[in-house]
């Protein structure tokens, strides 16, 4: 590697994106292309906003060395970054043509999927990938969104329960996975996991609301009450606080007038 491309890394690396641009470019008139520089250069002009020309050396990238996996990466997050899904899955289909190996690119693929709505060819990625990479909670955890969002809550139940193997204390897949046991009207599962929610960020205000309509649905009253009341130190819009004032206020007076 070239005096001048190592400067260029090093003023990447600093932020110092215009000028990392300028010597990528002099190396582009003075020395052989290579795929490697173009895909740097191409990173400086997604660094400063400029799409159209990030797209266009990535492109070059992978005209030199269409095997370069970053290349599709890095081309593939300006794609999902512009919400263009059509290029993205176009570009990341070739990819894995190139390099069916590589598991990332098809993990990309199936967030496109995910983001353009096609679900069921998402669900195909994502169990390619695990028949590959057998503890990929990211897959796992991807896999139960998707089967969430296609009514599947048993199958998002499973995916999540996998996710939690690998990482016992994230508060959002303990929120994924009560949301989906209460799809599946598995109720004291739901709360369960509402609560191990709450226990790892207390902050975390949906869960309040959340277990507290389970805990008064299932005529839990009092701690109904409490999570509304810890629901309502939360920050919440003044509307939604009156809303919750108003219907703690009538639970109160139910449980009065049946004692």
């Amino acid at each position: 590697m070239s005096d001048k491309i190592n400067t260029a890394i090093e003023l990447y690396n600093k932020g110092e994106y215009e000028k990392a641009i300028d010597i990528f470019s002099s190396v582009l008139e003075t020395e052989k292309p290579t795929a490697e520089v173009y895909n740097n250069i191409a990173q400086c002009y997604a660094s400063v906003g400029n799409n159209e020309k990030a797209e266009d050396n990535f492109l070059k990238a992978l005209e030199l060395d269409p095997k370069l996996p970053q290349a599709y990466i890095n081309l593939a997050d300006v794609y999902f970054k512009t919400k263009d899904y059509g290029n993205g899955i176009e570009l990341l289909c070739q990819g894995i043509y190139e390099i069916p190996d590589n598991m990332v690119l098809r993990h990309y693929l199936a967030r496109f999927y995910m983001e353009d709505s096609r679900l069921d060819l998402a669900v195909d990625e994502l169990e390619k990938i695990l028949e590959v990479q057998p503890e990929n909670y990211d897959a796992y955890y991807d896999l139960g969104k998707v089967h969430f969002e296609l009514g599947n809550y048993a199958s998002a139940i499973e995916n999540f329960e996998n996710v939690l193997e690998f990482k016992e204390n994230n508060q959002w897949i303990y929120f994924y996975l009560a949301q989906a046991y209460e799809a599946n009207d598995e109720i004291d599962k739901a709360i369960s996991n509402y609560l191990k929610t709450i226990a790892r960020d207390d902050g975390f205000y949906q869960a309040y609301k959340k277990v507290a309509i389970l805990f008064l649905a299932r005529g839990d009253y009092e701690d109904a009450v409490e999570y509304f009341e810890d629901y309502m130190e939360m920050g919440i819009p003044e509307e939604e606080k009156a809303n919750i004032t108003k219907l703690v206020e009538r639970i109160k007076k139910k449980t009065t007038n049946e004692k």
